[in-house]
């Protein structure tokens, strides 16, 4: 993939970029290294003050930086300028807490004596320079939730961005560089995937974190278990979505079109696979399919929009194709399933039942506005359909059963259960999956800790 600005609701080629040669490439690494020899010595309190003041230009940028990202992946605008909201946050939350989650730790005064230390504390201290590879559907937020962790905890960061949204990668180096942090603590790298293995395999870098496709996981995991190097992946998903009886119906349905919809359909935490008690199978698929017809498709930059185009020519014609081979099979539509007319790589929300698990859908990840809609008998068959995927990132259940509640927090094969609301990602609390959906947690203490050397430190009596 070129390295462009390529406008995905008219098919439009706004920017072209040259990748980065060599020669820049090893300046850059130099740059890192050099920046966290000194960034790892400064204090909480002046990491604090600079990480907010970026994120008080990203609450003045939001207007601007949310039409750059509308243009250049297709999300609706005012989907953009909450997501720069969010990071903002995101921001000042890591800024305020950073010095507590990082904070050294004493174990107990028994298990102390015990080893016959007069004290032992265990300590936080960074790696060094961290390489983000990192995808375009939120493209400051994926940047963001590693950045502001990374920053305060004393590392340097190098930014691998999707190759169509450079204009958004350009911003985000931009903006630290505004805030007032030194050259080299967060970079821009301008480079297509092929130069991501010798970035990765040099020393300097010490560790790297993923946010794509399983195939990407799989080729940064394999480099970085080469070089013994850590790494934090977040993959696909295809989270369920389970109605049961007791159910509220009418904010079940309502919260569905969001949560399958949200950025045009292309999260990897969008409720994908809709998991209905049979008892109630019919009256939520009607209200499903009404809030799914409603949407308005259309001009992403227009603020009543809803749902705009996928990202890609490809990214539609790898949908139209799940969506195709499923009806082929004998899915059954209940709404969409066509492109709309006009210029544009758009897709109609989509609702299909009588799913088998010999269609592909089934098992891979749909990444656009296409929900599947199952039937199912009883909690067993539900737990059981929620887990017959090779993906578990997160997972929603509605129910007013605190039983059903306590079974499926059991039992679910996933990184979060959300009960009777739909999955969303927070500062405070830590976010990852289990299966293909990677490895490792962002956000919170946990996302923190990821790029830290946790280190014993015992003095003798």
């Amino acid at each position: 993939m070129p390295i462009a600005t390529v406008n995905p609701a008219n098919g439009e080629t706004l920017k072209t970029y040259d990748a980065l040669g060599a020669e820049e490439i090893e300046r850059r690494l130099a740059t890192a290294e050099a920046a966290f020899r000194t960034h790892r010595s400064t204090s909480f309190a002046e990491r604090a003050r600079l990480l907010h003041k970026a994120a008080d230009l990203l609450e003045e940028d939001q207007q601007d930086i949310g039409r750059v990202m509308t243009t250049e992946m297709g999300k609706p605008v005012k989907q953009a300028r909450a997501e720069a909201a969010k990071c903002a946050k995101a921001m000042h939350w890591y800024a305020d807490h950073a010095e507590g989650l990082l904070a050294d730790e004493e174990p107990a005064e028994a298990d102390v004596k015990d080893s016959g230390a007069s004290r032992v504390l265990v300590r936080y201290r960074p790696l060094g320079p961290v390489l983000a590879v990192m995808p375009w559907n939120f493209p400051l937020w994926q940047v963001i939730r590693f950045a502001a962790p990374a920053l305060m905890a004393g590392n340097v960061g190098l930014l691998k961005h999707a190759s169509n949204v450079p204009q958004t990668a350009l911003y985000l180096e931009d903006l630290f560089r505004r805030a007032g942090f030194p050259e080299g603590c967060f970079q821009t790298l301008l480079i297509g995937s092929g130069a991501v293995e010798d970035i990765l395999r040099d020393p300097r870098v010490k560790a790297a974190t993923l946010t794509g496709s399983e195939p990407a996981g799989r080729a940064v995991a394999s480099v970085a278990g080469d070089e013994v190097k850590k790494t934090v992946l977040e993959l696909g998903g295809s989270d369920p979505y389970v109605v049961m009886p007791s159910a509220d119906l009418d904010r079940a349905a309502k919260t569905a079109v969001t949560a399958r919809v949200q950025n045009n359909g292309q999260s990897c935490i969008a409720a994908k696979r809709f998991i209905v008690h049979t008892d109630v199978f019919d009256a939520f698929a009607e209200r499903f399919t009404a809030g799914m017809k409603a949407l308005k498709v259309g001009d992403p930059l227009d603020e009543d929009t809803d749902v705009g185009p996928l990202s890609t020519e490809q990214g539609r014609g790898d949908l139209e194709e799940l969506v195709d081979d499923a009806v082929e099979a004998g899915a059954t539509v209940l709404c969409g399933a066509e492109r709309p007319d006009g210029p544009g790589w758009y897709y109609a929300p989509t609702i299909l039942a009588d799913v088998t698990p010999e269609m592909r859908i089934h098992q891979e990840e749909a990444f656009g506005p296409v929900a599947t809609l199952y039937r199912v008998a009883d909690l067993d068959e539900a737990v059981a359909l929620a887990n017959d995927s090779p993906f578990g990132l997160s997972s929603n259940v509605w129910t007013r059963d605190g039983a059903e509640v306590d079974r499926f927090v059991r039992d679910l094969e996933a990184g979060g259960v959300f009960v009777n609301g739909m999955t969303a990602s927070h500062p405070a609390f830590p976010f990852g999956g289990v299966k293909r959906s990677g490895y490792g947690r962002e956000l919170s203490g946990h996302g923190i800790r990821e790029f830290c050397n946790i280190t014993t430190v015992w003095h003798g009596a």
